[in-house]
């Protein structure tokens, strides 16, 4: 969804009226930078998470291997020349170099909506600290100030579970 005069907005349901839930389920998650998808920027989004798919398949594997087999195949009938080993060279050379920038795109991808669904959990649990919902957008160094204070907090909550923990045998580790 979009706001008029600012950036689209990932907006997430309310579950219900009236409730703590629904005012940090309302809260937007994170904001995108870039455009809006379109019919003319999402095509690239299509295409990467299509050959993602393809490319992920036993089928492709066993006919990149059977290209690399006819290659190899043809050697002593080229004579292992020069070109016969450009045309393998060249061919795994631009398929790598395509395939780095859709598989990035479909990380991105993938990355964005692990992080919605790890926001929508923060907001929807009751005592969850709600600006780690868009914690992925801060500064490096900020980051590892937060990670450093959760870690504390881990530390301190399982000392205090091994007090607290009489039944058990053995420590929680």
């Amino acid at each position: 969804m979009e706001q008029a005069g600012s950036s689209p907005v990932c907006w997430l349901p309310q579950p219900g009226r009236g409730d703590i839930n629904a005012m940090r389920a309302a809260q937007p998650i994170a904001t995108f930078s870039g455009t809006p998808p379109s019919s003319h920027t999402d095509w690239f989004g299509r295409l990467a998470m299509q050959t993602a798919i393809f490319s992920g398949r036993p089928i492709t594997f066993l006919a990149a291997v059977a290209i690399v087999f006819l290659w190899a195949v043809t050697g002593p009938v080229f004579h292992y020349s020069d070109t016969w080993q450009l045309v393998i060279n060249t061919g795994t050379t631009i398929v790598t170099f395509l395939m780095v920038f859709l598989i990035q795109a479909t990380q991105n991808r993938d990355t964005l909506a692990l992080q919605i669904k790890l926001s929508e959990l923060i907001l929807a649990l009751e005592g969850a600290r709600n600006e780690l919902a868009a914690v992925e957008r801060q500064p490096e160094a900020k980051l590892e100030n937060i990670a450093e204070q959760i870690h504390e907090r881990a530390v301190a909550a399982a000392g205090s579970m091994r007090r607290t923990d009489a039944a058990s045998p053995q420590p929680i580790e």
